[in-house]
């Protein structure tokens, strides 16, 4: 009896594993480990980049997914620990398959019916590109696509970029991550 429960324990343990793998994020304009291209970069604070959102795309949600959430994030910037949040994207609608290039304008006209973006560090909502410290090592930027067993979160007005990840994190039953890097000489 002991064992079959084990057995069928670990086989649950399995199943949810296949199903974590089978969860893609990807990007035509974002590769692994690879350098992010100027036109992703931030414009302001000594950045020259074009500060359009990459194009994403994604498959493999489980199967109890009710809607997704987007968080970017660098962990690398001298924050004292906080990183920085580039993008926070919430309520992205269960039948999204991505979100295109440039859907991060802070008016949120280019996401998907019913989505919601959330203030960035740079102090407004949308897409805010890398722009790391003159001369620091190239910064890590992960994309992470949470697939959330709820449709909507719940999230009040002006929430931060951390209480939407706290909630985020709460509600994710999957998520997909792609990491991109970004430094700079001068």
């Amino acid at each position: 009896m002991i064992r079959s429960s084990l057995l069928f324990a670990a086989g649950l343990v399995l199943a949810g594993s296949a199903c974590a793998d089978s969860f893609k994020l990807s990007s035509n304009d974002i590769k692994s480990s690879a350098p992010i291209a100027d036109e992703q970069v931030f414009a302001g604070f000594g950045c020259t980049g074009k500060n359009v959102s990459p194009a994403l795309a994604w498959s493999g949600a489980p199967k109890d997914t009710k809607s997704f959430a987007l968080l970017v994030h660098d962990p690398d910037a001298p924050t004292g620990g906080a990183g920085w949040w580039h993008w926070v994207v919430a309520n992205i609608p269960v039948d999204a398959t991505g979100l295109p290039k440039g859907a991060g304008k802070a008016d949120g006209s280019a996401l998907p019916k019913g989505a919601a973006q959330i203030n960035t560090d740079f102090g407004g909502p949308g897409w805010g590109g890398p722009c790391p410290p003159v001369g620091d090592k190239p910064h890590h930027y992960n994309f992470t696509l949470h697939a959330l067993k709820v449709e909507k979160l719940d999230l009040p007005p002006g929430a931060t970029a951390s209480l939407a990840g706290f909630m985020i994190n709460a509600n994710s039953i999957g998520k997909a991550t792609l990491t991109g890097k970004y430094g700079r000489k001068k």
